[in-house]
C-alpha cells in the first residue's frame, strides 16, 4: 500500500498569522519553525513513500525548501487542511493508495500514531478515512478545561460508538463529566489527534461538497464527511508517556517547548 504523507500549511492563520513559520526551541537550544518540526515528525514513520508540505505562501515554500522538504504549491481558494491535501494530490499527479494528512501545527505527534493510523486503514480495506484519539490524562484533560474557561480555542474532543465509527467532534470538551466526578472520569475524553488518513476517492469526493452546517459552525473540516455519511474510524493510539498538543494559539509555544525540552 502506497503511503505519502502531506503536512498542509497555511501562513493566515485566523487565531496565529504566520504560525508556520513560528520558532520552537528544543533541549539543545536549536531553534527550528514549526512547520520543519512537523515535517521531520513526518519523516521519522516508516513504511512511507513520500513526504510533501503543501502551502499557497511563497514564504513558507521558501522555508520549507531551505531544510530539504518537498514543496507542492497549492491553491489559495483551499479552506482547510483536507481541501489543501486534495488540491496537492491533483496538482501534483500523486499515485497513492493512502494519503496521510499531518498537519502542519503537530510537531509532537510520534511516528506511531501515524503508523497506526497505516495499519489500522490496511485492516480496513472498507474504510474511506480514520483519524486517532488519545484517552485525556489528567495534564491533557486540564490544558482543555484552562482553555475553554479562558474562551481560548484549544484542542478537538471526540466521541465514538462501540465499532469505533466517529459519532462527533467538537472544540468543546465532551461528552460532558460532572464537576464532582472529573477527578477520576477525565479519562472518559479523547483527544482527537489531528492527523487523517484518507483513500484517494474520498478526498476527491470531499472537495465537490459544500461544507456543512455542523463543519461551518464547530470549525471542523472532518464533520463534512459525517455530514455527508461518510464513516470516520477513530483508531485509539497510545501516548506512552508522551505529551501531545497541538499549537492552536500563542500560549501553545511554552507548552509545546516544554515537552520538547524533555525529550531526548
Amino acid at each position: 500500500m502506497k503511503t505519502v504523507i502531506i503536512i498542509p500549511a497555511r501562513y493566515a492563520s485566523t487565531r496565529y498569522p504566520g504560525k508556520p513559520l513560528v520558532e520552537l526551541e528544543d533541549a539543545t537550544g536549536t531553534r527550528k519553525s514549526l512547520v520543519q518540526r512537523s515535517w521531520e515528525a513526518a519523516m521519522a514513520v516508516a513504511g512511507v513513500a513520500e513526504v510533501y508540505i503543501a502551502t499557497d505562501d511563497d514564504r513558507i515554500r521558501a522555508a520549507a525548501q531551505g531544510f530539504g522538504a518537498q514543496v507542492i504549491m497549492t491553491s489559495e481558494k483551499c479552506d482547510n487542511g483536507t481541501a489543501r491535501c486534495a488540491d496537492a494530490v491533483e496538482k501534483a499527479g500523486l499515485d497513492a493508495d493512502l494519503v496521510i494528512n499531518l498537519q502542519g501545527d503537530a510537531p509532537l505527534t510520534p511516528a506511531w500514531f501515524v503508523e497506526d493510523l497505516i495499519a489500522a486503514m490496511a485492516s480496513r480495506p472498507d474504510a474511506q478515512m480514520a483519524t486517532p484519539v488519545l484517552k485525556c490524562d489528567a495534564e491533557t484533560y486540564r490544558h482543555f478545561r484552562e482553555d475553554r474557561a479562558a474562551g481560548r480555542v484549544g484542542g478537538t474532543t471526540a466521541v465514538f460508538g462501540s465499532d469505533n465509527h466517529a459519532l462527533y467532534f467538537s472544540k468543546e470538551v465532551i461528552p460532558y463529566i460532572d464537576p464532582g466526578k472529573q477527578a477520576e472520569a477525565f479519562g472518559e475524553v479523547f483527544h482527537h489527534v489531528g492527523l487523517y488518513a484518507y483513500r484517494p476517492e474520498a478526498l476527491h469526493q470531499y472537495v465537490t461538497w459544500p461544507p456543512g452546517r455542523l463543519e461551518k459552525l464547530e470549525g471542523l473540516e472532518q464533520l463534512r464527511f459525517l455530514e455527508h455519511g461518510i464513516p470516520v474510524l477513530c483508531v485509539e493510539v497510545e501516548g506512552r508517556g508522551r505529551v501531545f498538543w497541538e499549537l492552536n494559539n500563542p500560549e501553545d509555544v511554552p507548552r509545546i517547548e516544554k515537552v520538547l525540552k524533555a525529550l531526548r
